[in-house]
């Protein structure tokens, strides 16, 4: 009789080991005791991010911001220039200089984006990098601009028009560098040893960069042009 029970357990202990729990109940989708059935124990993927959609309606909110940021601070400009008792500013060569230097940026952001899209890795990131450049080159000519402004006795606090003059270009310049830093983003992940971006695609991050640099020399011919004819 002992016999017999010893044989019918080892029996059933062969059974549950061959059919590898086949005892546990599945999971909501069928696929397994832990859930999904995706290997991850039913966790979710931490690297993946937004939808390449939802960081350009994210980048266009931005951009609508800032634009109606610099066409409230024009229209003030604007109403202040037919003022009879306001102050010419002078133009200074070197936002002359810096105008062209930030169209050209917008010609190697262009062909940086192209570059990658036709898989050049090679071309894409040298183009980022002189892109980068350009914008540090931008910025440079600003400060020297604003030293031109000063030689002339125009500062900050003078009166009201070089006020503008001021803030235009150092509020434009700010925007700037938050271009600049996503620019250095895009260099770094453009080298040959970095990894694949956790977040966006390179794609991705190349696209919204561009549309923000663009942005950015929209406005700052706009401002120039607007400063020149109201000067």
């Amino acid at each position: 009789m002992a016999t017999t029970v010893t044989s019918t357990k080892t029996a059933a202990k062969k059974e549950t080991r061959s059919s590898g729990g086949g005892s546990r109940f599945p999971g909501p989708n069928g696929k397994g005791p832990k859930g999904n059935g995706n290997g991850g124990g039913g966790r979710r993927d931490p690297r993946k991010g937004l939808s390449p959609g939802a960081y350009r309606v994210t980048m266009w909110v931005i951009i609508a911001a800032i634009v109606m940021m610099f066409a409230a601070l024009s229209s003030a400009y604007i109403i202040l220039s037919f003022d009879n008792e306001r102050r010419r500013v002078t133009m200074p060569r070197m936002f002359f200089l810096s105008t062209g230097i930030i169209i050209l940026s917008s010609f190697t952001i262009e062909t940086a984006k192209r570059s990658l899209k036709r898989e050049n890795e090679t071309g894409y990131r040298g183009w980022s990098i002189a892109t980068l450049v350009l914008g540090l080159f931008f910025l440079t000519a600003q400060v020297m601009g604003w030293r031109e402004l000063a030689a002339q006795g125009v500062y900050f606090a003078s009166h009201p028009h070089s006020t503008f003059f001021y803030f235009f270009t150092g509020v434009h310049g700010v925007h700037l560098l938050g271009g600049i830093a996503g620019l250095s983003y895009l260099a770094i992940r453009a080298r040959p040893s970095g990894r694949a971006g956790k977040v966006m695609s390179k794609e991705t991050s190349a696209g919204l960069m561009s549309l923000y640099w663009h942005t950015m020399d929209a406005l700052w011919i706009w401002l120039f042009l607007l400063l020149l004819i109201l000067k």
